[in-house]
């Protein structure tokens, strides 16, 4: 298959992902999350199988799209568990959630490379990793948890999640995920490029900042899950962003002795996905996951769209223009953040008022 066609294999897992966040988000609310991540387990495994058979451009993108869906659901599902099960110290374990996402994010890439140089063919890496899928659904089939007494989480009221998940101190969640995410995702696919172009590293060196950043991530989320409930969710996500705008600007526009700051970067970004979503959910104690799963949905957007901006950036301006934006946003995360923070919790029954 051209690149192209590979391109567009991963847009289906993409926007699989978007709806899933969205409709999994409803559903959590009237059937559970458990059922929400047995079917995540389903869906990533019938993609899965079928992935690793298909030889049509069509089926694959199917397949690619069905694991999207899957995945969607359990970012839904997973972080509305850890609510539900911790709510009263929600930031706490969605940071430690956080922690675990990013070892799989670590050690399953150092897998798969290890199979393909043993003369695995992508198919029985995909096909391996179906156990993994198939014992996520037979986890949750087993495991039996207390769930909240009946009707604490809304049910499915689609007028009452508009009227929640539609605000203007939404809107401006909404606006922090977005730009977070972008941030993120943007440094991610770019820095190894940055680097080489504009610092003169070699490849090898700029996949070592890059393999640091995603360390510094999971080193800054497992900090994290100590510091957030004793500060304050708003308060620490602005410090952290304050941060992440000065290690950004000195390792972008410094010189190259300063260049690590760029990688430091992940260890203030860290807290901020996790805590985003603790404090969202700490504001809507009720339509819980349709609330989370419209801001998983702008954080999808966010990833999609971060990236590709600053690729056209630097297209016109160069890539040190272009990789700058990533101050952009978090200066834009900086400005929601104060607005948040000056801004009264939107009043609706049930929600606490203590944050």
């Amino acid at each position: 298959f051209s690149y192209s066609r590979g391109g567009t294999m991963l847009l289906g897992a993409y926007f699989g992902f978007l709806v899933a966040t969205i409709v999994t988000g409803l559903l959590a609310d009237r059937l559970g999350n458990r059922l929400i991540l047995i079917a995540a387990g389903v869906l990533i495994s019938a993609g899965l199988f079928v992935f690793s058979r298909g030889t049509q451009f069509a089926v694959l993108a199917a397949a690619m799209a069905m694991i999207g869906l899957g995945l969607g659901a359990i970012e839904v599902g997973g972080n509305a568990l850890i609510v539900e099960l911790h709510g009263a110290r929600r930031g706490r374990y969605l940071n430690l959630l956080a922690v675990f996402h990013g070892i799989g994010s670590l050690v399953v890439p150092l897998y798969a490379a290890q199979l393909l140089q043993q003369s695995y063919s992508w198919r029985q890496v995909y096909a391996f990793t179906l156990t993994l899928s198939i014992s996520l659904a037979l986890i949750f089939l087993v495991v039996r948890y207390t769930r909240p007494a009946a009707g604490s989480s809304g049910g499915l009221d689609l007028a009452a999640v508009g009227q929640a998940g539609f605000t203007r101190r939404m809107g401006l969640y909404y606006l922090l995920i977005t730009v977070y995410v972008a941030a993120e995702l943007g440094i991610a696919a770019w820095i190894v490029e940055f680097l080489q172009q504009t610092k003169g590293l070699s490849v090898g060196r700029s996949s070592v900042y890059l393999s640091l950043f995603f360390f510094a991530i999971m080193l800054g989320r497992l900090a994290g899950s100590v510091l957030v409930e004793r500060i304050g969710y708003i308060v620490i996500i602005l410090g952290a962003s304050l941060a992440s705008v000065v290690c950004l600007a000195i390792g972008i526009y410094g010189p190259v002795s300063v260049t690590w700051f760029i990688p430091l970067t992940g260890l203030f970004f860290s807290i901020i996905f996790p805590t985003t979503t603790a404090a969202v959910s700490h504001e809507h104690p009720v339509h819980t996951g349709a609330i989370m799963g419209l801001l998983f949905a702008f954080g999808g957007l966010g990833g999609a769209l971060g990236p590709w901006v600053i690729g056209l950036a630097s297209d016109w301006v160069g890539i040190q223009q272009g990789f700058a934006l990533t101050i952009f946003y978090c200066v834009v995360m900086v400005a929601a953040l104060v607005m948040l923070q000056r801004m009264p919790p939107d009043s609706h029954p049930h929600a606490s008022q203590s944050m």
